[in-house]
């Protein structure tokens, strides 16, 4: 991972937090956009801005002057059969996943610079959902699946100044994800779901938020990469 300031919404928790773990070795700056810090330590590298993107239109923190990679972490589990799930549930969907990741990218966007004369890098989050077809995915697949066309438009729209590129986990042992992996039974059964049989890990994701971010990945956009144990294209 290269130096550099780095923006991370949603880096207080789960996978954006393992993420910012990583970056902070190597970065020279890493603003974090949150609604609370929870087990954060600001100070040094780390800075961290109170920032709710569940809140239409709400206020977005300052932006340090140079970009060289972004990424956009929050998002939803919303797991309802269809004929439950209202309006409102895909409204909330979409405005936590997809707007709010239009209205973090058009901050960032002015502000982005690559090193060196290499692009700078965003990173935007799917879920394994979009691809595969799944029951009770309805409203977070629909959001998630405008996230990757916002990805591959922006990917064409910036380059070759910016890279762009999706990250597509399956079930990963986080906070948004805790009542799904509640009891031991219940982290069985969904670990056997999948080839590996395990869920996934923060780690898991953020190791290639963190490549997708790097110069290793300088030839690589509009991708969107699977992190899913083997769901999306195994069968065993």
């Amino acid at each position: 991972m290269g130096s550099g300031t780095y923006v991370i919404a949603g880096g207080s928790s789960g996978i954006g937090r393992e993420l910012v773990r990583m970056l902070v070795p190597a970065a020279e700056r890493v603003d974090v956009w949150s609604r609370e810090p929870h087990d954060l330590q600001a100070g040094g590298v780390i800075r961290h801005a109170v920032c709710d993107f569940g809140i239409p239109d709400g206020p977005l923190p300052e932006l340090p002057e140079e970009i060289r990679g972004a990424v956009y972490c929050p998002g939803t589990i919303t797991l309802r059969s269809f004929r439950s799930l209202t309006t409102s549930d895909f409204r909330h969907d979409l405005e936590l996943n997809l707007i709010g990741a239009v209205r973090f990218l058009q901050a960032c966007q002015p502000r982005l610079r690559g090193a060196d004369g290499r692009p700078a890098s965003v990173v935007l989050f799917s879920t394994v959902a979009v691809g595969q077809g799944m029951p009770m995915h309805a409203s977070v697949a629909a959001a998630k699946g405008a996230v990757e066309g916002l990805m591959r438009s922006l990917a064409a729209e910036w380059a070759p100044k910016v890279r762009v590129n999706a990250i597509a986990p399956a079930l990963t042992d986080t906070p948004l994800a805790a009542r799904l992996l509640s009891s031991p039974e219940k982290r069985e059964s969904m670990a056997g779901r999948y080839p590996l049989k395990r869920i996934g890990m923060p780690a898991d994701a953020a190791a290639l938020a963190c490549f997708l971010l790097s110069d290793e990945s300088g030839w690589m956009t509009g991708q969107v990469l699977s992190v899913d144990g083997g769901l999306s294209t195994l069968r065993v």
